[in-house]
């Protein structure tokens, strides 16, 4: 009786909820899906690649300034991320869903902010306030697209392969995605700044100052129009991410309709105190901030401690290229081993390349090499937490059958860890350039500076990637456990499905 005044309660305040749940998803319904992921990539990447090295010598920021916008932003974002799960779980369904109004209504805040990041405002005092408050701002709208569309992933079917193979879709996209975000902001902006470094060939001395006062002033008028021009193609990649953003956002909302109804009746500490969920995410924390370290030093580590200055937006693309063709070979590894088996071998195959790349001398097919090999190792480390959170989710259904309304949280804590982490080694990684003496503009760096970006980009990630790893030993499901929750959830959603027959048949007896 409890229960069927439940079911009163819920149909007359949401009376737009769906009657079926659907198990088979089209390729149509996969490839929306999967499209919607793409925006959270692409400005990821621009940023994740970019932003670093714009703040220091585009907008010409003090190192410590621009540690102080990434970590906070960061933070900002982190925090977001539990928030808008919680109030992403309360809210009412509509006749476009749960999921579907929060992706709906902040993208087109998250387009205007995003390109804001990228405008260096005309004015000096107070840079750091403008890109604190457009940062923040984009993050938060990011995250109100980005949370409801990564717990969408338990509403579109309740089949296990279903969502797997959906999943396996939107890894391939969301890699996609980064490929392009890379290339649109790579290619648009080029290789940065042209670095004079030939000098005049002065033998009389009568006329040394001369020239050197000429060259000077030339060499000054020169980087300005360079600066002018690099800033006009940073806003130039911005529009152009802005207008996919949108695209995919309409693609997802026109192509993929929510299938479930789940009410909110549990707190954190439900979520908080699932023991699988919290050893995938320690484990993929530690994991996740080797790649974001790499991610957000990379670009500087191949201009400075390098040299390609020319080549690094090449290098980058090659690196998520190699991801993106690798992601389909990455799916059916952990369909044919496991997906433990695939995170052993995923994330080990990148420790290697990560010391050789440090340890050889700069040459430039080497380092395109090392990027091609790199690659595989960013498909694993995008397809595979995406693809275990699912299964945490179904393991905690099945201990918790009584529990609705959780997914959401288990998504945004998960981010929320990922982000705050991220924010904390961006922030610290920037702060560490300052302290080894990075100089904004400059063209040379000193030699502390390529040491410590060495370090960032090698030492450091491999042994975050080791803590995960040893984590990530201890996390209990198999696939004999996950076969196992399988069916014992298709068991008890075909017992509910028995049961409202029953109940279909009685009602139309006592009809009639």
């Amino acid at each position: 009786q409890q229960r069927a005044g439940d079911n009163d309660h819920v149909a007359h305040h949401y009376p737009h909820q769906p009657s079926l749940i659907r198990n088979r998803l089209s390729v149509w319904n996969k490839l929306c899906y999967a499209i919607g992921g793409a925006p959270y990539q692409i400005t990821g990447s621009a940023l994740g690649f970019f932003l670093q090295i714009y703040l220091l010598d585009v907008a010409q920021l003090d190192p410590s300034h621009a540690s102080i916008i990434l970590f906070v932003g960061r933070a900002w974002d982190a925090v977001t991320d539990p928030t808008v799960g919680f109030l992403v779980s309360r809210s009412r369904w509509t006749r476009f869903g749960r999921m579907m109004p929060w992706i709906l209504l902040s993208t087109p805040f998250a387009v205007l902010t995003y390109f804001l990041i990228w405008y260096v405002p005309p004015f000096q005092q107070g840079k750091i306030i403008w890109y604190l408050i457009f940062y923040c701002l984009f993050q938060s709208m990011q995250t109100c697209f980005h949370v409801p569309y990564s717990a969408l992933t338990m509403f579109i079917s309740n089949d296990q392969k279903e969502r797997d193979s959906a999943t396996a879709y939107r890894m391939m996209v969301e890699v996609l995605g980064t490929v392009l975000g890379t290339a649109i902001q790579g290619q648009i902006i080029g290789g940065g700044q042209d670095c004079p470094t030939d000098e005049p060939d002065v033998n009389d001395s009568r006329n040394s100052t001369k020239i050197n006062t000429s060259r000077v002033t030339l060499d000054e008028t020169v980087s300005l129009l360079q600066l002018f021009d690099t800033k006009q193609a940073y806003l130039i990649a911005s529009g152009v991410i802005c207008i996919i953003y949108v695209l995919c956002a309409a693609v997802l909302f026109f192509g993929v309709k929510e299938s479930q109804l789940l009410t909110f009746r549990q707190g954190l500490w439900l979520v908080m105190s699932h023991g699988p969920y919290i050893k995938l995410v320690i484990g993929f924390l530690f994991t996740s901030l080797a790649f974001m370290l790499l991610e957000g030093n990379f670009a500087l580590f191949i201009t400075y401690s390098l040299g390609h200055r020319k080549d690094f937006q090449n290098i980058l693309l090659v690196i998520m290229l190699s991801g993106t063709l690798t992601i389909p070979w990455w799916q059916w590894f952990l369909t044919k081993f496991g997906k433990k088996m695939a995170v052993y071998f995923g994330m080990t195959w990148a420790i290697p390349f990560m010391i050789l790349i440090v340890c050889i001398k700069s040459h430039l097919i080497i380092s395109y090499l090392v990027s091609v090999a790199a690659g595989v190792s960013v498909a694993a480390a995008f397809l595979l937490p995406w693809s275990m959170l699912p299964d945490v989710v179904d393991d905690f259904k099945v201990r918790n059958p009584d529990i609705h309304g959780h997914e959401a949280l288990f998504y945004s804590f998960y981010v929320f860890f990922i982000k705050f982490a991220s924010g904390v080694s961006l922030g610290i990684s920037t702060l560490s350039l300052k302290f080894a003496g990075y100089e904004t503009g400059s063209c040379l760096q000193p030699e502390a500076v390529s040491l410590t970006l060495k370090v960032l980009v090698s030492p450091v990630p491999v042994v975050l990637i080791a803590v995960g790893l040893l984590i990530l030993r201890t996390y209990p499901i198999d696939e004999d456990r996950r076969q196992g929750n399988r069916k014992l959830l298709q068991e008890m959603l075909d017992s509910v499905t028995d049961s409202d027959t029953d109940s279909e048949t009685s009602a139309l007896g006592s009809s009639v």
